[in-house]
């Protein structure tokens, strides 16, 4: 079986003098990348996805395919689409559809995929389709962070209105109610978090003949909503994804869907490793040479991956080559000098630093033998 995952690639990053691609990744159930293919970017991520498809099967096939979408490529529309044409697919879901498993979120039978997340199954109501809820301790922390930033920064900018209302400087009740408006929408993520009230504070008692008229003071208060702090603890570092493979197991479906995530990475290549990033491209030649390279390096990366789980070391490449980069090479210039007392040829030996204890029994895991010299080419071929 092979898995066709549809992502986006960029620029979307305040760069509208920059293209825009779609790009549509042929896998291995593995994860082992096997094509792909580019497509415009100019229109909206859930309207790119019949033509997608529709040239993605039209050069791949369409036996055993399974689509895997981010939630912002989809729409019922397009989910409606798949299922006409038979099509299995596993995406993610807006945040918001995450109320609709409120209970199952706080019960138990959630099941450990790898350390720090984990997953449970919950059919659909009619049997068609499958959800998986699943948690990340560190997506926990994340979001914990951000609510709490939000949270701050909304509560000191809603001290600085009451301020402002209770000194006569805000006076007017519709301004304030903008003003408020303003600030919620700034600070959406914990808008909910806060219940605010401003009401027209009755005029004082006049002890002396009015003289003229009194402006409106206005008193702004707020309490906190438990009912939105106790949904924010319990949906913290959780996301829902929802597929039509309903005889999967939630592990293998959340494994499928997580390679998103790497091949999002891997088309996200930027200046650490080519030094160049692909939001800088302004010729399409460019933009698919560069695409074409992440794909290689996707490749590479992968492959490796296999490699170390078939050595038992787990699957995390990153990790490995870290360890490496300390090996290097350096040269040895050795001036000679002929009979005579002339200068005679200099002799450069590139050798190989020696690896360390940790270095070599992963070497020895791998099977591969590091040289002591390598040869150095001053007059490489020309290709």
């Amino acid at each position: 079986m092979a898995t066709i995952i549809a992502l986006h690639a960029h620029s979307r990053d305040s760069r509208p003098d920059c293209l825009q691609v779609c790009i549509g990744l042929v896998v291995t159930e593995e994860g082992i990348p096997l094509g792909y293919e580019v497509f415009a970017g100019n229109t909206n991520d859930s309207k790119t996805i019949p033509a997608i498809v529709t040239a993605m099967e039209a050069k791949y096939g369409r036996a055993q395919r399974v689509w895997v979408l981010d939630r912002g490529m989809v729409s019922e529309e397009n989910l409606a689409f798949l299922r006409a044409r038979a099509g299995q697919y596993i995406v993610g879901t807006p945040k918001a559809m995450l109320r609709q498993f409120e209970r199952q979120l706080s019960e138990g039978d959630w099941q450990t995929v790898q350390e720090g997340v984990e997953v449970k199954l919950v059919p659909s109501p009619d049997g068609g389709e499958i959800f998986v809820l699943a948690r990340s301790a560190d997506r926990r922390q994340k979001e914990k962070a951000m609510h709490q930033r939000f949270l701050d920064r909304l509560e000191a900018a809603l001290h600085n209105l009451a301020a402002a209302a209770s000194s006569g400087r805000l006076h007017d009740p519709a301004v304030a109610n903008r003003r408020l408006g303003r600030l919620l929408q700034q600070y959406a993520r914990a808008a909910g978090a806060f219940q605010v009230t401003i009401s027209v504070l009755p005029p004082p008692e006049q002890t002396a003949p009015r003289r003229r008229r009194r402006l409106p003071r206005l008193a702004i208060t707020w309490t906190r909503n438990n009912t939105w702090s106790n949904w924010a603890t319990l949906s913290e570092g959780c996301y829902l994804l929802r597929s039509n493979l309903t005889a999967v197991d939630a592990q293998t479906l959340w494994k499928r869907y997580i390679q998103l995530t790497d091949a999002e990475w891997a088309f996200r290549i930027y200046k650490d490793e080519l030094a160049i990033g692909p939001i800088w491209h302004h010729k399409p030649e460019r933009v698919q040479a560069h695409i074409l390279v992440c794909f290689l390096a996707y490749v590479l990366w992968k492959t490796l991956a296999q490699w170390m789980q078939r050595s038992g070391l787990g699957d995390a490449p990153r990790t490995l080559l870290d360890e490496f980069a300390n090996i290097n090479s350096g040269d040895v210039v050795l001036p000679t000098q002929l009979r005579d007392g002339c200068p005679g040829r200099t002799i450069r030996l590139r050798c190989v630093r020696t690896p360390d204890v940790a270095q070599k029994v992963l070497l020895n895991r791998l099977g591969v033998t590091l040289p002591t010299r390598l040869r150095r080419l001053d007059d490489p071929v020309q290709l």
